[in-house]
């Protein structure tokens, strides 16, 4: 059993006031403490050149690459997630230093505005709150950017990363940076999280996890007007045009939807395809989910691992048993473990055909391996579908034209929208349209989002 009994304020390992141990409970003091290491460390930070900044970012950076394996081993014991997706996942944590560091080195933080010059101020205290299924990458970019706008953090992980947070809490001290740039609180968020949202010391805060807590966060910071971003849920469409290869793209749309065991906010949950296709559809994600490998995420070849609790586990189950009483047609998977993993939190993949729009299965976001399958007669129909939805996080299209996908990407209601392959831009604006957020993270739109402009106005000749 790891037991985890400190927390990380002003560059020290502290014991916490908590005393509910076995959930990570620290109180409001630690974290009102935490801002006030914070603050004081503001004082300086806020006046460091952009070389400074740099030398902070690549010693960071370096820390957490050199402690790749343990962090990847923390997340693989904590949460379940493949060995192939936190892998993958580690790479980019570890680049979101040096690629913020470019970014602030590009960045033109004395812009003049007409005849005025505008100093782009850093906003203050941020307070970070991030969620359990990407824990160390969510941390890592949010700090990144605090550092190159010239802020200092108070970040609360989920109470569920407690291994992999403390892993990242060693690998980010042995950087040697100055201390009170960065400070950990572990604890529930009625507790932490409150007290992050209420505290006057925090300027801003950057949340990722559920459209509901994200409302309640907005609600507590509007007494101090912080400035808030906020990256949330996800009812993502992926449509297939009719002159799309099938071959290709449906395999690749299952990949999607099941990525990270589909515990993720982005993953394609709803499949649009041409209704005169749907045989040929459902024949190529039977072939395709059968030879899914669910097991072990230790090993590389596991493409599906557990759900996070048994809590997830219950609630995807109680998703899959709503979509059969609601009448879509199971199409492969179900209700129960995959046979042979019966002890586990495994959920068979499963997927849905003959969904709607009306459906509480196409419609809430699931966070397991569910996919449902929506038909649709006209290009114009598939837009319509995707649009229908309270959510705007991500959007997926495939099509052997170029231009024509390119077309309906810009008419989708969403903050990315990948066409053929589910990529990724780390210096790209992501976040969402509608209830999935406020405001954008990464590259120079994630940047902006840390900084305050300051108009000096001077008398003109």
């Amino acid at each position: 059993m790891k037991v985890i009994d400190t927390i990380y304020i002003n560059g020290e390992f502290i014991k916490p006031h908590g005393t509910e141990v076995a959930d990570l409970i620290n109180t409001s003091i630690d974290t009102r403490k935490a801002v006030e290491s914070a603050a004081a460390a503001f004082q300086l930070t806020s006046k460091y050149t952009k070389k400074e900044r740099s030398e902070i970012l690549q010693a960071l950076g370096g820390a957490v690459e050199r402690r790749t394996k343990a962090l990847i081993d923390a997340m693989l014991l904590e949460y379940g997630a493949t060995r192939q997706f936190v892998t993958v996942g580690m790479k980019l944590s570890a680049l979101s230093f040096s690629n913020y560091a470019q970014v602030m080195n590009d960045f033109d933080f004395e812009p003049t505005a007409g005849k005025t010059k505008v100093r782009l101020e850093p906003v203050g205290v941020v307070g970070i709150i991030t969620p359990w299924n990407s824990s160390t990458g969510f941390i890592c970019n949010k700090l990144a950017t605090a550092i190159a706008a010239g802020c200092t953090a108070v970040i609360k992980p989920s109470e569920m990363s407690g291994i992999q947070t403390q892993v990242l809490i060693e690998a980010l001290h042995e950087a040697g940076v100055p201390k009170g740039i960065f400070n950990f609180v572990n604890g529930r968020g009625n507790v932490v999280g409150t007290e992050i949202s209420r505290n006057p010391g925090i300027s801003k805060i950057s949340f990722t996890g559920s459209t509901v807590v994200g409302k309640g966060i907005i609600r507590e910071a509007s007494e101090t007007l912080k400035r808030v971003t906020l990256e949330l849920g996800g009812k993502s469409p992926n449509i297939i045009l009719d002159d799309a290869d099938f071959t290709q793209a449906i395999p690749h749309a299952v990949t999607l939807a099941f990525n990270n065991s589909g515990q993720a906010c982005i993953v394609g949950s709803r499949l649009l395809v041409p209704e005169n296709r749907l045989e040929e559809t459902k024949k190529i994600i039977k072939q395709t989910v059968e030879k899914l490998r669910i097991g072990d995420p230790n090993k590389g070849e596991t493409d599906i691992g557990p759900m996070v609790s048994v809590k997830q586990y219950d609630r995807v189950q109680s998703y899959i048993k709503a979509g059969i009483d609601e009448g879509a047609e199971l199409l492969i998977g179900g209700l129960g473990h995959p046979q042979g993993l019966e002890k586990g939190n495994f959920v068979k993949p499963t997927v849905f055909v003959h969904a709607n729009n009306d459906m509480k299965i196409a419609r809430e976001e699931i966070f397991g391996p569910v996919l449902s399958v929506i038909t649709y007669k006209t290009e114009e129909g598939a837009i319509k579908i995707a649009n229908d939805t309270t959510y705007g996080l991500a959007a997926y299209v495939s099509s052997s034209n170029q231009e024509r996908a390119k077309k309906v990407a810009a008419r989708l209601q969403a903050g990315r929208v990948s066409i053929n392959k589910a990529g990724h831009d780390p210096l790209a604006p992501f976040g969402g349209f509608k209830q999935s957020g406020l405001g954008r993270e990464y590259g120079v739109f994630g940047l902006e989002e840390y900084v305050e402009p300051k108009a000096i106005l001077e008398e003109h000749a």
